[in-house]
């Protein structure tokens, strides 16, 4: 059956490969990019290779009000979504603040995602899937560096946000499991020769089809229809424990809290 599909950041890397071996799957395919040239670029390379249907959208995800504007132009566009997949992300960056003062890391792996899933609800319904990339780093979140108040340097920026990431996504999971869409945090698997690795550690890296293949099940497959608030961990190619604070209800829920209070402030 042909679903239609969003993946954020899907104008190289993990997000394209994953696009790309959609559309030939024959599905609708919404790719999601920050730079106009990119996001031609990818459009003109997909669309010649294509059975499915092709769409495109630009927004910073480091800008609320963008995300917001995002959400708002795909519910216009499109009367159904059945997955939506949290791709985007970044690591390393020359400017770390956004202009609402928050960490750009979390801005981007953690926030932006959360803000457009929970836009995004309505147009997901009780059958729709929500796949957020986690990793495996992760390390235990400075409700400080979430905020922007403590600064910190690439590394437990991107591993901090992506347990903050990993920890709404269990406790929104598991909020609709009864009810859907299904929510899951998945690691797609470790250094693989996305740009993010490239930049950040200077080497080739792991074949994308590692990553790409394994959010294609997650979107698709039946083996994570009930999965909601579970995390996957493609370097183990299991569903398994991430780090403890995730399973923390305190924890998650003072994270989730804080997410809130910024999106209430960036309103």
């Amino acid at each position: 059956m042909r679903k239609t599909i969003l993946i954020t950041g899907s104008t190289d890397g993990i997000g394209l490969l994953t696009a790309e071996k959609l559309l030939a799957a024959g599905h609708s395919v919404i790719l999601h990019g920050r730079s106009q040239a990119k996001l031609e670029q990818a459009q003109e390379r997909l669309a010649t290779n294509s059975t499915g249907s092709l769409s495109g959208y630009l927004a910073d995800l480091s800008d609320m009000a963008q995300v917001r504007a995002l959400a708002a132009k795909i519910q216009q566009d499109h009367p159904q979504l059945d997955v939506l997949i949290n791709n985007a992300g970044i690591y390393k960056t020359s400017v770390t603040r956004t202009k609402d003062g928050m960490d750009i890391r979390f801005a981007v792996n953690t926030v932006a995602p959360y803000l457009l899933t929970k836009e995004l609800l309505p147009l997901l319904g009780s059958n729709g899937r929500v796949v957020n990339l986690s990793s495996a780093a992760q390390a235990p979140v400075e409700l400080s560096a979430l905020t922007g108040e403590t600064h910190l340097a690439d590394g437990p920026a991107y591993a901090q946000s992506k347990l903050a990431l990993t920890m709404w996504s269990r406790q929104l999971g598991l909020e609709y499991k009864t009810t859907g869409p299904m929510i899951v945090a998945v690691n797609p698997g470790s250094l693989l020769a996305s740009k993010m690795v490239k930049d950040a550690f200077n080497i080739s890296g792991s074949d994308l089809s590692i990553g790409a293949d394994i959010l294609i099940r997650a979107a698709l497959s039946e083996e994570f229809a009930s999965a909601s608030g579970e995390y996957f961990d493609n370097d183990a190619r299991c569903f398994s424990n991430p780090h403890a604070d995730a399973l923390n209800t305190g924890k998650a829920g003072a994270v989730t809290d804080t997410i809130e209070a910024l999106l209430a402030k960036n309103a």
